[in-house]
């Protein structure tokens, strides 16, 4: 909205080619989701559904009674923010409607005085995710010169071509996986929302300065977005209501994301990393993520599909394993798996982008 209106004005008022520079608005989406989440959110939370005891997590009954599912918030924030910020076409449309969607489930279960059930919601995410891929594929094959697919990966110099079955099968597990892995996640206060606001930084700056940039992506060896500047704008826009968000959430937090938060930030990061056109992408953005959630969740289905036991002396989350059996603080194991992410980050960026 503000891209168009700033080519309109630009005849009339010189200034007004600011809004059609993508600095100007990453700058601009962040600081207002920042700002309307910190001062609006709080008005809200008597209106929230309030904590019975979060499924993962030792200390359920500190949780309990504050507001949760404060995603129906911030993730309506910034899909509005973004649609004002955003230079839009169809698929950024879909994609944002899809991220609320996911949000929306979580919403609803989060509100509902009986869980949904494991299934119930895995089909859920599952027919977002398909739906999403699917668009996906179109999306990108439109933008591609040859109409194709590819993926490019570190040690190999040449882009790799991919069926469109083939993307939306790897996109529909990797986007399935990081919505339940954050969604796991979510149970040590500020620890959910400090990670994945790692993750939506180091993915907006690569899709600003890196992917979206035609010279650094030809130096680079990597395929050049020409959408990522504006994919940049949307990703800092979600940082930006994180940021907002993080600020009540923070020990002793005041209000949860719930599942209406945790389930579309994971299935934004998973967009996020597909698009970039390297699935390992997502070990720089979400390997704490994935140790922490992801392998609770082979244990169980190993355990209940084949009857096979793996890790039985670890608890999973693995946060928990770390508070009762070693003592950690909630602050502890938010610190310690910060620096953890940010050390895997800075490695994995480093031989995804210069290994080539």
């Amino acid at each position: 909205m503000l891209y168009t209106l700033g080519g309109l004005l630009t005849r009339y008022f010189g200034p007004a080619r600011l809004l059609q520079s993508y600095t100007v608005l990453i700058v601009l989406a962040l600081y207002t989701g920042f700002l309307v989440v910190l001062y609006a959110m709080p008005r809200f939370f008597a209106y929230m559904p309030h904590d019975r005891g979060r499924e993962f997590t030792v200390s359920a009954e500190a949780a309990k009674g504050k507001p949760t599912g404060a995603g129906v918030f911030f993730i309506t924030v910034f899909v509005l923010l973004s649609l004002i910020f955003v230079p839009m076409d169809w698929f950024k449309s879909c994609a944002l409607g899809l991220t609320w969607l996911m949000m929306l489930t979580g919403y609803l279960d989060d509100r509902s005085a009986t869980s949904w059930g494991e299934y119930r919601k895995a089909l859920l995410d599952l027919v977002i995710s398909v739906a999403l891929s699917v668009l996906m594929a179109v999306y990108l094959r439109q933008h591609s010169p040859d109409g194709n697919l590819y993926f490019w990966f570190p040690f190999l110099t040449h882009p790799v071509f991919v069926y469109p079955w083939v993307f939306v099968l790897i996109s529909t597990v990797l986007l399935w996986t990081s919505v339940n892995t954050t969604n796991c996640t979510d149970g040590v206060d500020g620890l959910s929302a400090t990670l994945v606001l790692i993750a939506l930084l180091t993915l907006g700056v690569i899709f600003y300065f890196i992917l979206g940039h035609k010279d650094i992506a030809a130096y680079l060896l990597v395929p050049h977005l020409k959408q990522g500047a504006s994919w940049a704008v949307m990703t800092f826009c979600l940082a930006g209501v994180l940021m907002g968000y993080l600020w009540h959430n923070a020990f002793p937090s005041k209000c949860l994301m719930g599942d209406a938060g945790s389930r579309a930030l994971g299935f934004y990061i998973g967009l996020c990393v597909m698009l970039s056109g390297n699935p390992f992408m997502i070990f720089a953005t979400s390997t704490i993520i994935f140790i922490n959630g992801g392998m609770g969740l082979m244990k169980v289905f190993l355990k209940r599909f084949f009857h096979i036991s793996i890790f039985s002396k670890i608890r999973f989350p693995l946060h928990d394993h770390m508070r009762v059996n070693h003592g950690w603080s909630p602050t502890q194991v938010l610190i310690k798996f910060m620096m953890l992410q940010l050390l895997i980050t800075l490695a994995v960026v480093g031989i995804i982008f210069k290994v080539r």
